[in-house]
Formats: structure tokens, sequence, C-alpha cells
């Protein structure tokens, strides 16, 4: 997956109209310092030759040298908006996982009620939104009428106190970033939430009709306990496979996300690499999202013989 990601990549920016370095020298530049400095960069070589050369690259773990930063390593740039990014994918899922599975479960519970129905609608609604108008609105009305949360910018919450404005000590810098991480939050968490939550509602109605639970309250175990002992663990396959997929999701949503809340995370910088047509940029966060989505799809896979002991990756009889 990682090998197609990278190839589809580089021939489509290889393909784009322009050219990266008359971007970054600007008109009027002598064909001389354009030549010396495509051949700096490689860009003077043929395609299959450039792509060869950055396959063994990335095999060794180079993503090769940023054109709009004036050469600096594109692993640099990553690890430095990396945890900006991270931070506000993390925050978006565990609003959406806290929301969802209790959501879905209760709304599971009682089918075709009004609880029921107000959070299908809720959930449609979710679903059918552009993270970005999410985000828009929430600016408008909470940040310009209201004046209750930011409308740019994100602390981050290891950050000294001298560099945060009226932050005397560590707890005052935590809840300036928690205040600041609120509206984006919410705004790249939506989507999750709804998509995890109809997921949620869909598979405990399954395992709500099957035989053992039928049993158990035969038995005259309490609802409470059917529900939480026996119906909702036996409902998180889905409900994991769904989180692995929207991760895909969310970092998507972040690229929209921090360029609506002016946050300098991977999303503003793929939108950098784009403007600037800087290839290795390009190549070098793409693929970089292609690995944590591998990793993310790897991780589920393990959750599954975690939540069921049916499941076995050993290749043996058990």
């Amino acid at each position: 997956m990682l090998i197609g990601i990278a190839t589809i990549t580089f021939l489509l920016v290889n393909a784009m109209p322009g050219d990266p370095v008359r971007i970054m020298l600007g008109p009027g530049t002598d064909q001389a310092t354009i030549d010396a400095v495509q051949s700096r960069y490689g860009l003077d070589q043929p395609l299959y030759e450039r792509y060869f050369n950055y396959m063994a690259g990335v095999a060794q773990g180079d993503l090769g040298n940023s054109i709009h930063y004036n050469g600096v390593p594109v692993t640099e740039k990553i690890l430095e908006r990396l945890p900006v990014t991270l931070l506000l994918v993390a925050s978006s899922f565990t609003l959406a996982i806290s929301m969802a599975v209790p959501l879905g479960a209760i709304a599971a519970r009682r089918q075709n009620k009004a609880t029921d129905h107000v959070s299908r609608i809720i959930a449609l609604i979710g679903v059918s939104t552009p993270s970005f108008w999410i985000g828009l609105m929430l600016i408008i009305v909470f940040a310009y009428q209201l004046n209750v949360f930011p409308s740019s910018g994100l602390i981050m919450p290891w950050a000294h106190p001298s560099d945060v404005p009226q932050a005397a000590n560590r707890i005052e810098v935590l809840g300036s970033s928690l205040y600041h991480l609120v509206l984006p939050t919410i705004t790249l968490g939506t989507l999750q939430t709804a998509a995890i939550m109809r997921i949620q509602r869909s598979s405990m109605l399954e395992v709500l009709n099957r035989d053992y639970i039928t049993l158990a309250q035969a038995y005259g175990v309490s609802s409470r306990t059917v529900l939480r002992k026996h119906a909702l663990r036996n409902a998180q396959l889905p409900v994991v496979t769904i989180i692995g997929i929207q991760l895909t999701t969310a970092l998507g949503g972040a690229v929209l996300t921090e360029t609506v809340f002016s946050i300098n995370g991977m999303g503003t910088l793929i939108i950098t690499a784009v403007e600037s047509q800087d290839y290795p940029l390009i190549m070098g966060v793409t693929l970089f999202f292609g690995v944590i989505f591998v990793v993310g799809v790897l991780i589920t896979d393990l959750l599954y013989a975690y939540l069921d002991p049916r499941i076995t990756y050993g290749g043996g009889d058990h």
C-alpha cells in the first residue's frame, strides 16, 4: 500500500504544471541560477531516475529536502508540525468515542423511541455537514458573536509558561490549551461522532437480538447488566473497524480544520507544499499520512483478537 501511495503521488506531483524552483526564486531570476537550483534538488534528471532515487531514499528513511523551505529536510518539517495535528486528531477521537459509544448504545436500547429518533437525526446531520462549514459557524457564533472561544491558534499543553500569554504555571498552560482546543475539536470530531454513533447503534441492535441475550433476560438478569456486560463488548468489533477507517477521514479533515482555525499543523504544511509545488514536501507528508493509516489498520486488526477471543492470528489449533 505504501509503495502504491508513493508511486501514484510521485507521478501526480510531477504532472503538475509549473516549476517549483521558479516559484521559489520568483520572476526575473536568470536561467543559470534556476539550472543550479534544479540540479541541487535533482530536478534536472529524467523522471524514472528521480523516482528510483526517491524510493531508495525512502527505504533508508530519507524523505528528501524541502524546496520551499530552502533545503530543510522534509522529516524535520514533519516532526515540527506533527505534534499539533496528533493533538487535534487525538482530542477529536476522544470526543467522538466518549459521546458516540454511549449514545449509540442508548439509542439501540430505546429503539424507535424519541431518544432513538433524535440520535439518528443528529447522526445524519453530522455525517452530511462539511467540517469546514461547522468550523466557520462555530467561529461566527462562539468567537465573534459571543466572544467565548478564540477563533485561531492552538497552544500546546507542554508549552513553557513563559511562552504562553497570561500563564504563570503548567496548570494555566493546560487550561489555555484546552480553551483553544474546544472549537477545533468539535469541528473535527463531529463527523467521527456521527459515523461511530450510527455503527454503534446498528451493532447494538444486532447483538441485542441474539439468543444469548434473550436467555440472559429469561434468567432474570437486569437490563443494565445485559447491556453493559453481555451486549456492549460484543458489539464493538464493527465500531473498532469504523474507528480505524475514520482515522483517514480525521487526517483529511485536519487539513480543513487547521486551515479554518489558522493552526500550524500537518494540514497547513501540505497546503503550503501544494501551493508552492514543493515535490519532496508533498510526497513526504502524503507518505507519512499513509504510514499512519497503515499503522491504524494494523492496530485495528490486533484489537479484534482482544475484543473477541474466537479470533486468533496464531495460525494453529487452540
